[in-house]
């Protein structure tokens, strides 16, 4: 790290008020003022200290300013709130969608913080928000418009190498994949991983990220289960692309996962405290929020913010060991996380944005939209749609839940379609066969006036976790 990199032990002349605010400060310090020394940081945190007030629309100081600026606690209890009587929200693909994924995005634009709504294609039941559920709300925060897997994000390294790579060196990408990966709840690499994230000073703002730092170390770089994936792929770059990239056809890595125990941890906490403090009618229960005047939903923020990091680390580590594994030259990279909420400007008013298992899709924003194991995904470039608040779907979504899936999909049947598609699977279960999947040509039918497609990318060697 840099000689100027502030620590604790820096912050001794100065008393803050929590631990939450000091921990502010030091993660703004090192991401917008990396470059003055400590005499000059302790200087501006001196007086944000002392007149927080006049730093509440500053570009950087402004998340501590509000932490100090002493607005009283909300009591333990809300009172009861009711939902409004009506609501509505755009709708994206209207005939893919189930009643029940309907009915949890009506619940949820009736919330009395709602301000706007959407349902993208690929949307299906969740818990709270719908998966594919946009809602913008209005200083506040929804642990479960957020979801278990904070940060859940798509990763794609593009190579210098011509997409036939991957046929005539197919045995040693699945020995990389098998010995630089690793799915699931229990276990982790078999070998030492480092990242920057770990020595985040936010990992010392709350009990509960003290006590997270070492599962956080611990499971670096590894994958979840469900439809967290690692694969080998072509990609293909259209003629009219504007990622700045030669049209053709490249050897590409593609990774899905997100925050790990990390995330579930803080999800599980936070929405007990939400629950405990809001009352809501019983088809909203899940939907309980923070204020993000209060100092849970201060801490909240600031865990889901660090959790959403946590999950591009993972996915940096794991593109960084293919790399070197594979002794491979990345020429592009584009992510982009779909369990999250954001800080966004709509209609001039700032606004809390949850996506939960959505594509941010603002004008010109690089993502990636996958399909399933059989099927070819899409890199695309946002066109910025109000009506949908700036997003897309974040895949082909469910047609079946895991548990259907299981009941009416046999391995045969999926291992055929494998064989068909000409894709070698390592792990996996039928719970993700592509028949449990909406079909991803519809859904992108769908979202013509959300994106512009950039660019595909078909998988060709998958790894996944065993069920």
């Amino acid at each position: 790290m840099g000689k100027n990199r502030m620590k604790g032990k820096h912050l001794r002349k100065i008393d803050f008020p929590s631990d939450i605010a000091k921990s502010l400060a030091l993660n703004i310090m090192t991401k917008h003022y990396k470059h003055a020394t400590h005499d000059e940081k302790l200087e501006i945190l001196k007086n944000v200290l002392l007149k927080p007030e006049d730093f509440l629309e500053h570009h950087a100081l402004e998340p501590l300013a509000r932490a100090l600026v002493g607005k009283p606690k909300l009591k333990t209890n809300y009172e009861v709130h009711m939902l409004k009587d009506t609501g509505s929200f755009n709708v994206y693909g209207e005939q893919q969608i189930s009643q029940n994924a309907y009915k949890q995005m009506e619940s949820a634009i009736r919330l009395p913080i709602a301000v706007k709504g959407a349902l993208m294609p690929d949307a299906h039941y969740g818990y709270g928000l719908p998966i594919g559920g946009v809602l913008a709300v209005e200083n506040a925060v929804i642990p479960f418009g957020v979801g278990l897997d904070i940060g859940c994000r798509m990763a794609l390294s593009i190579y210098d190498l011509p997409a036939d790579h991957i046929r005539k060196k197919e045995f040693e990408l699945q020995k990389a994949l098998r010995r630089c990966t690793h799915f699931g709840n229990e276990g982790t690499l078999d070998f030492e991983v480092d990242h920057e994230i770990l020595e985040r000073p936010e990992f010392q703002a709350t009990e509960l990220l003290k006590r997270l730092h070492n599962k956080a170390r611990y499971q670096l770089g590894t994958s979840g289960t469900g439809n967290h994936f690692v694969e080998f792929g072509e990609v293909t770059i259209a003629d009219d692309n504007t990622l700045g990239l030669d049209p053709g056809n490249y050897m590409g890595l593609l990774t899905h996962s997100g925050s790990r125990g990390m995330g579930a941890a803080i999800a599980a906490m936070y929405t007990k405290i939400a629950s405990q403090k809001c009352k809501l009618p019983k088809e909203a229960q899940s939907l309980a929020w923070l204020s993000l005047d209060e100092e849970a939903g201060q801490e909240y923020w600031l865990s889901m913010n660090l959790a959403g990091d946590y999950a591009k680390a993972c996915h940096d580590v794991i593109h960084a060991n293919m790399k070197c594994a594979m002794g491979l030259n990345t020429i592009a990279k584009i992510e982009n996380h779909h369990n999250f909420a954001w800080k966004e400007i709509h209609d001039g008013r700032e606004l809390i944005v949850h996506r939960k298992g959505a594509t941010p899709a603002a004008k010109g924003e690089p993502g990636i939209i996958p399909g399933s194991m059989c099927t070819r995904g899409f890199i695309v470039s946002g066109l910025g749609n109000p009506g949908s608040l700036n997003s897309a779907s974040h895949g082909a979504g469910r047609k079946m839940s895991r548990t259907e899936a299981r009941e009416s999909i046999t391995k045969k049947f999926m291992k055929d379609q494998l064989t068909a598609a000409g894709i070698k699977l390592i792990g996996g279960s039928v719970e993700e066969a592509p028949y449990a999947y909406k079909d991803i040509e519809t859904v992108m039918s769908c979202q013509q006036d959300l994106v512009k497609i950039e660019g595909s990318f078909l998988p060709k060697i998958v790894r996944m976790n065993k069920r």
